[in-house]
């Protein structure tokens, strides 16, 4: 297995799994797919061959992206790197490619002396989430009520 950055020979595979993770990885076409790597700090993905297993894209501070929930995080802090989205397909899933993955995350957000931002929802409830990002020393800083869903705020401070 590499971690790899992503590039747009990859959209339909970061799709797909995308996909696989719904409703929590939140729904989005590969045109959308395509902005979030053009938007992101950095998109990687965990390859076997030329097989994607699982990805993540995190988004710098100061951005026009249009999530409410990064957009929650950029009027409250000045430097951080956002998890906008992490997944593993659903064959490769508790091999610990999303630890992986995180591990990856927190050293490049350690780099730069940066806390790591995330959500959870809360609604509807996503306890196996909640429970990784504990793992990673995620505090929760907030919660955001939107719709018909709720998110907890979350954040992995620099110095963890």
């Amino acid at each position: 297995m590499e971690i790899v950055p992503l590039g747009k020979k990859d959209i339909s595979a970061v799709w797909e799994i995308n996909q696989q993770g719904l409703p929590g990885t939140g729904e989005v076409t590969h045109q959308e797919v395509e902005a979030l790597l053009e938007l992101a700090s950095f998109a990687v993905g965990i390859f076997d061959l030329e097989e994607l297993l699982g990805f993540v894209i995190c988004m710098p501070p100061g951005t026009q992206y249009a999530s409410l929930n990064y957009s929650w995080f950029n009027e409250r802090y000045d430097s951080f790197v956002y998890v906008d989205r992490i997944a593993v397909s659903e064959q490769h899933r508790n091999k610990s490619i999303g630890a992986h993955l995180y591990d990856f995350v927190v050293e490049a957000a350690m780099n730069i002396n940066a806390p790591v931002a995330a959500e959870v929802s809360l609604k509807p409830p996503n306890p196996g989430s909640m429970r990784f990002h504990s793992r990673f020393q995620f505090e929760e800083v907030g919660v955001l009520h939107h719709d018909s869903k709720s998110v907890t705020m979350l954040m992995r401070p620099a110095d963890s």
